[in-house]
Parts: structure tokens; C-alpha cells; sequence
């Protein structure tokens, strides 16, 4: 039986699907897969992606954790496209979608759980679930090479570069962009072969917004920044901060400084992890599953291990 709150959560999502003012931003794929994991009984595992990726691409680890014994929830981008040919035949679907936007809208997926799920981000997806570990909503958090929050203060060289595809020109701020594939090869898939980056880039690269990597940008230098991630909060719960060796976008300088800020917080525990050899496409590329077993041994480690009593 569904609590009052599951109750009031799907009411709220079945008006959107009815008026023309939507009253939520959740979707319905969304909401079947909160149901779902609800239903299970079992510890609820909520995945968030990053810029030129969609939700898909959490396909595998989704099949992996489940196989463990959690339930699984990934969520979308506020207007994010059903399908990567969807995504690139809507290219700017996404255009003007910011930090705020999107760690809002976790959080209403969150909302309607019935259990604080873990949460596993990569990238800005790293940044978000730092955002929703300040906010006290998550259980514990995996943050995968993730994009700085206010007051990571390190921007290594290979940083700006790949960055530079969007920041070169200011008018992205307002717009979507898709990298070129020497862009992604040097961004994210530098440390695979150029057969596997091809491919990668074929099944995987979507158009991103602009907007987040601006506010990423400027935000040590604008005191309402919405990049901030609270790191004190006592039920913030533990996390992991996962770094690839040879990643270019978040080398281990940026990696670290966010480890330092977070390992701030008292109340749990804050590790770090450098996962040999890899880039920034740790999480898609063929050495993914070294990513997953880190992250599913540090659940393990601090009580987070699938519940395997659900009832079926």
C-alpha cells in the first residue's frame, strides 16, 4: 500500500499529464520507476547524468545495481529528450537550463521515494548529487569526476580546454552546444582507443545547455552562485568522490579540492578514489564496471548494502 505521500506525489504527476499548466516536472517514465523502486521494498539507488549524456546512458550500471539488490531510479534533465536520435533531431531542447533547474528537479523525483535513496552523479550529475547530499535527501552519494561546486578553486589547463567548445563564446550561455568529435575525443574519451571513442561518441554524445558550465565558471565569484553544495549538513550521510587518472575536464586537482571541502562535514564519513588509466568517460567506456565496484564496495562499507529482504 502506498504511503499518504506516494499518493499525494503520483495525484500531482497525473495533473500534469492533464492540464496546461504543469504542476510538476517529474515524467511519467519517471514516476513508473519511483513506483517501482517503492514497491520493492528495496534500497532505492537514484542515478543523474551529466552534460552531452542522457539517462540512458546509466543503462548498464542500472542493470548491475539491480542485479545487487537495489532498486534503481534514473532521472532525466528538465526537458531532456526521450532517445539520443530525439535529442539530436530537438538540438536545443535543453537550451537554458541551469544548475538550479535540474538539482530542483531530483529533488521532486526524490520526493517520491519512500526511503532516502543513494545517489550516483557524474560529472555536473557529480555536482548535482553533492547539491541534493546538502540538502539532507540523500542516504549516501557517489560523486564521479564532478563538475566544481562553489569553492573548488583549482582550473587546470586541460580543464579550460575542454571547456572551451562552450565558454569561447558567450552566446552559449543561452543555447545548447554539440562537440565536435575531436572535441569529445580530447574531453571525454581520451583514454580509450579511437574505435571505442567513435563509438561512444556515436551512442552516447547529445547536445548539452551552456548555462551550467558558465554558472560552474563564475561561481567563486558570485556570492548567490547555485553551484553552491552545502557540506556540513549532519544528514548529508556519506560520500564518495570517484576521480579518473587521466581525466581532462576534472583532473585530480579538482577532484581532490572537492574531496577537501567535502570531508569537512562531521558527521560521515568522505573518501576518495582515483580509478587508474581512465578519462572522463569512466562511466560509459569499457572500464566502467572498475567504477561500479568501487562504488558498490564504499555502500558496503558504510551500512548501504541492498536491503535483500524485499518482498516479491
Amino acid at each position: 500500500m502506498q504511503n499518504e505521500r506516494s499518493v499525494s506525489y503520483d495525484k500531482e504527476i497525473a495533473m500534469n499529464t492533464t492540464t496546461t499548466t504543469p504542476t510538476s516536472t517529474v515524467t511519467a517514465r519517471e514516476a513508473a520507476e519511483v513506483r517501482a523502486a517503492n514497491a520493492s521494498g528495496r534500497q532505492p539507488v537514484v542515478f543523474v547524468h551529466g552534460l552531452w549524456l542522457l539517462h540512458s546512458s546509466w543503462a548498464a550500471w542500472r542493470e548491475r545495481f539491480e542485479a545487487e539488490g537495489y532498486a534503481t531510479v534514473a532521472v532525466d534533465w528538465p526537458r531532456d529528450a526521450a532517445s539520443y536520435d530525439a535529442a539530436h533531431a530537438d538540438a536545443d531542447s535543453l537550451a537554458g537550463t541551469s544548475v538550479a533547474d535540474v538539482a530542483d528537479h531530483v529533488a521532486e523525483v526524490i520526493a517520491g521515494l519512500d526511503r532516502k535513496p543513494v545517489v550516483v552523479g557524474h560529472s555536473f550529475g557529480g555536482l548535482l548529487v553533492q547539491i541534493i547530499a546538502g540538502r539532507g535527501i540523500a542516504a549516501g552519494t557517489i560523486t564521479i569526476d564532478p563538475a566544481p561546486s562553489r569553492g573548488v578553486l583549482p582550473l587546470p589547463y586541460s580543464s579550460l580546454k575542454a571547456a572551451f567548445p562552450v565558454l569561447g563564446n558567450p552566446l552559449n550561455y543561452g543555447r545548447t552546444v554539440t562537440l565536435t568529435f575531436d572535441q569529445f575525443r580530447y574531453g571525454f574519451a581520451n583514454a580509450v582507443s579511437e574505435e571505442e571513442a567513435q563509438e561512444l561518441y556515436r551512442t552516447f554524445h547529445t547536445p548539452a545547455p551552456g548555462r551550467p558550465l558558465f554558472q560552474a565558471a563564475t561561481a567563486n565569484v558570485n556570492p548567490w552562485a547555485r553551484t553552491k553544495a552545502a557540506k556540513k549538513n549532519a544528514d548529508r550521510g556519506p560520500m564518495l568522490v570517484v576521480t579518473g587518472e587521466n581525466d581532462n575536464i576534472v583532473p585530480f586537482a579538482m577532484a581532490n579540492a572537492a574531496f577537501k571541502k567535502q570531508r569537512k562535514n562531521q558527521h560521515h564519513a568522505t573518501e576518495l578514489v582515483e580509478i587508474p588509466g581512465v578519462g572522463h568517460s569512466l562511466v560509459i567506456d569499457s572500464h566502467w564496471t572498475e567504477v561500479a565496484d568501487a562504488a558498490l564496495a564504499f555502500l558496503a562499507r558504510h551500512g548501504l548494502a541492498a536491503d535483500q529482504s524485499a518482498e516479491h
